[in-house]
């Protein structure tokens, strides 16, 4: 073994051990492509012993020592069978079951141009320096960009502010940067940056919507709109300059970083749909919903998914008529694919929710074609309209074995999850407030105390890329503390307790990827989807919890991520 990491961590390259011998494994760095994985890893036999194993089975039952064979789980308790395994000795660390998300958008952080760097775990401009640089230093072809694109907020950071030109050109000097918040901006660029828009602005317009980047001195680029501007003319630059090949590497980016966090499932809820050709008009979550997987399904093709990724079909349509939404229902199927990669069913909406006739007689269209439905909403009045809809359409069609289920939900009644729950729907409660709220905030919710209680079926999600980290750590971290990026308590008396929120980002939100059978805990049967942690959940210091990272982890009973820090 080598020796520990920082944070009671296993080391970089010691975990693997065949019987009493060190031996090869197949493994995936932090911030490295994932590698191709062959039949052969799935079906040899891997023996996890000497832990703490978490498993989250009905009795939460903590177990010694687990068995993988051919990708399921074949044992656990306090021996397993060694013989012809490959044997990670865990030295008393915790292992969890593989974290599942119910509302992501990492489809999109699969697109994202240039070579984008994780700065949603960043808490001041000087660690938003060091990730840049380790970005460019890490490979980035002259010419490229160095990017980040949505996940991090400035409420997170000591400064609450963007860089400046000065502070990006003493990060990464010698490559353009461009950092780019949440939907619409603003942005943030450095000189090489500044010369690019500078000169595209001064030239012939490259597009009839481009409306000009006009970067201020200190690198500062104006946010933009739903309908276009200075930001959105930014990413559509970049975005013509992005190949297939830019995109293969970036979903493989974006797979490795999740499990280096222990993030092994997703539910992705798509985008605003936007087919055809780039526009200056498109936002961060704009991307074309015909295309957007061309490189995933390459991947999944090849045998290099190392995440489960269902893809739901949103529709945005306020047009009464809903002909896309109609033709979806009569040209595609649900839950079609297999375990590391299927179709969802309809989500983040059938329809906008202030959508009016639209959406009302899209629950019903959705309803009469038999497919799961999903709605986000913002308020009390949102959840109370979807619930009286919902049971409208529950009385002409039953909904109940349907799995309908809303979002985020900052308010609710006992009243309203009542009634959800008689039709058999659920809820799923938005971590992210822990970086969308301010210091003087209070009661931001979700109600997680409240909703937990009631007993309704529940889930906990983060609802990243664009306005929330992917990373579940800091959302967990939120649902215990109340406690926001400044410090604030915003959500007194509504806190879970850490095996709760834990229980609810595994076992929990695996049913609303209808796969609770298969993943979200560690159960002989069980798709061997598990993580060893680099610290122990149950012990550290609340601020410690979004410092959580993978040291192993293992989807399909296959290594694909050891060791490193993030």
């Amino acid at each position: 073994m080598s020796t520990p990491m920082p944070g009671n961590g296993l080391g970089r390259r010691g975990l693997l051990k065949t019987g009493a011998a060190v031996g090869a494994a197949t493994a995936v760095s932090v911030g490295t492509p994932a590698e191709a994985h062959t039949s052969a890893d799935r079906n040899g036999r891997l023996a996890l012993v000497n832990g703490r194993v978490h498993t989250m089975d009905r009795r939460n039952t903590v177990a010694e020592a687990v068995l993988i064979e051919d990708g399921v789980f074949v044992d656990v308790g306090r021996r397993v069978d060694t013989g012809g395994a490959r044997v990670v000795d865990l030295r008393g660390r915790m292992v969890v079951p593989g974290l599942v998300e119910p509302h992501i958008h990492s489809v999109s952080l699969a697109n994202r141009p240039g070579y984008h760097t994780i700065l949603e775990n960043t808490t001041s401009i000087r660690e938003v320096q060091d990730a840049l640089r380790a970005r460019r230093r890490a490979g980035v072809p002259g010419g490229q960009w160095v990017t980040s694109m949505g996940g991090f907020h400035v409420n997170q950071w000591a400064e609450h502010r963007m860089p400046t030109l000065a502070e990006l050109d003493a990060a990464v000097p010698d490559r353009p940067v461009l950092l780019y918040t949440r939907f619409t901006g603003p942005c943030a660029t450095n000189t090489l940056g500044k010369a690019h828009f500078d000169a595209v602005d001064a030239g012939p317009k490259p597009h009839p919507a481009y409306v000009p980047v006009d970067t201020a001195a200190d690198g500062a680029i104006a946010e933009g709109g739903f309908a276009g501007g200075a930001s959105n003319s930014a990413l559509y630059l970049l975005r013509t300059l992005q190949t297939y090949a830019d995109k293969l590497r970036g979903a493989q980016d974006m797979m490795a970083y999740s499990v280096s966090v222990g993030l092994t499932s997703h539910l992705d809820q798509v985008l605003f749909p936007t087919p055809g050709p780039l526009s200056p008009t498109q936002v961060l979550s704009n991307l074309d919903h015909y295309r957007m997987y061309d490189a995933l399904l390459d991947l999944h093709r090849q045998g290099k998914l190392v995440i489960r990724l269902q893809t739901n079909f949103l529709h945005n349509q306020a047009d009464p008529n809903l002909p896309e939404l109609k033709a979806r229902l009569r040209n595609s199927f649900q839950f079609f694919g297999d375990d590391m990669m299927m179709t969802g069913s309809i989500g983040e909406w059938a329809a906008p929710l202030s959508a009016g006739a639209a959406w009302v007689e899209a629950q019903r269209l959705v309803a009469q074609a038999g497919w799961r439905n999903e709605n986000s909403v913002q308020n009390l009045a949102g959840l109370t309209q979807v619930v009286e809809e919902w049971e409208r359409v529950d009385a002409q069609y039953d909904i109940t074995e349907l799995r309908w289920m809303v979002h985020h939900v900052p308010q609710v009644t006992t009243d309203l999850l009542t009634r959800l729950r008689n039709m058999g729907c659920a809820v799923q409660m938005a971590g992210y407030r822990w970086v969308a709220s301010g210091p003087d905030d209070t009661n931001v919710g979700p109600q997680f105390r409240t909703i937990v209680d009631h007993g309704i079926q529940v889930g906990l999600h983060g609802d990243g890329v664009h306005i929330a980290p992917l990373n579940p750590w800091p959302h967990i971290y939120y649902a215990v503390t109340g406690r926001n990026s400044f410090g604030a308590q915003v959500n007194a008396g509504q806190q879970l307790t850490r095996q709760e929120a834990l229980r609810l980002f595994t076992i929990g939100n695996s049913w609303f990827l209808r796969m609770e059978d298969r993943i979200g805990s560690i159960e002989k049967g069980k798709l061997a989807d598990a993580v060893v942690l680099d610290r122990d959940y149950f012990r550290v210091r609340d601020e410690d919890i979004r410092k959580i990272r993978a040291d192993l982890t293992i989807v399909d009973g296959r290594v694909v991520h050891e060791g490193g820090r993030k």
